[in-house]
């Protein structure tokens, strides 16, 4: 089985549906309120487990009642969290996430204890791949590049300077197309392959400046995109080092991330290995 240890957010996601979101200075009522773990970190790595990896997050959170919600999921779906830790004097990451029935969403992330998991609080156990985003400390992640010996692929998300030697150590770079819009030349530091989104138009795994794969999502009736490119940066991950080809790899991320945005919440949604089987057909 795959082994693959996860670095990152552990939040609390509090959720108003709403027939469609607000613009600057606007009120939008009549929505309905719920409460789902959330963060891109835990999203990412009971993502992995979902699709049959062995996964261990590593991550902090909060010493409060927030915590027991926001890793419910993670302990009911097999994560290994003996690297996860209650900090004291730090709430549990919360996410604040308008959704619109489109499917559409607004986000508003408090860290809380995610902004103290430094690079002294890790201890990176070996394993397969290392998958990290930029939700903590981005020196903690430059840290766990130049620790790790395995497959390393960082999800450039939310859009923060890095240390260019995590671009350059990192196997697999992911963008959403924003994000590749952000960073514009600076991502051609990354030797390894630069995965770029474009929501339901699909996405584009490149090396090197040249495209290596390219595919779009089945087509899928969306719900709640929230989670949508966690379960993508996962399962692209689990299938590329599983040895499946650049192509085939890409074609079950986009088909797993279309399957979470069928459901409402972040992981909630998550869908299984035969799921997203059955939606490459």
């Amino acid at each position: 089985m795959t082994s693959i240890i996860v670095i990152g957010s552990v939040n609390l996601d509090i959720v108003a549906s709403a027939d469609r979101l607000p613009g600057p200075g606007e009120t939008v009522t009549g929505a309905e309120l719920s409460r789902f773990p959330g963060g891109k970190g835990a999203n990412q790595a009971l993502a992995a487990a979902k699709l049959g990896a062995e996964v261990s997050l590593l991550a902090h959170v909060g010493n409060d009642a927030d915590a027991n919600d926001a890793l419910a999921l993670l302990r009911a779906g097999g994560v290994d969290l003996s690297g996860c830790k209650a900090v004291e004097h730090a709430a549990t990451g919360v996410a604040l996430i308008a959704v619109a029935s489109s499917g559409e969403n607004q986000i508003v992330v408090a860290p809380g204890a995610n902004r103290t998991l430094s690079p002294d609080s890790l201890s990176i156990p070996a394993a397969d791949a290392l998958l990290c985003q930029l939700e903590v400390p981005t020196e903690t992640i430059a840290h766990a590049a130049a620790s790790f010996d395995g497959f390393f692929c960082v999800n450039l998300a939310p859009a923060r300077h890095v240390d260019v030697a995590v671009l350059q150590r990192a196997d697999l770079v992911i963008v959403n197309e924003t994000e590749s819009a952000w960073y514009g030349d600076s991502l051609a530091a990354c030797k390894g392959m630069i995965a770029t989104t474009f929501g339901a138009a699909g996405a584009v795994l490149s090396q090197d400046g040249v495209d290596i794969a390219r595919t779009k999502p089945p087509r899928v009736e969306a719900v709640d995109t929230t989670a949508a490119g966690d379960t993508f940066c996962a399962a692209l991950t689990v299938a590329l080092v599983e040895g499946q080809s650049p192509g085939d790899a890409l074609a079950f991320a986009c088909a797993a991330g279309a399957a979470t945005a069928t459901r409402q919440g972040a992981q909630p949604s998550l869908p299984g290995r035969e799921e997203v089987l059955a939606l490459l057909g």
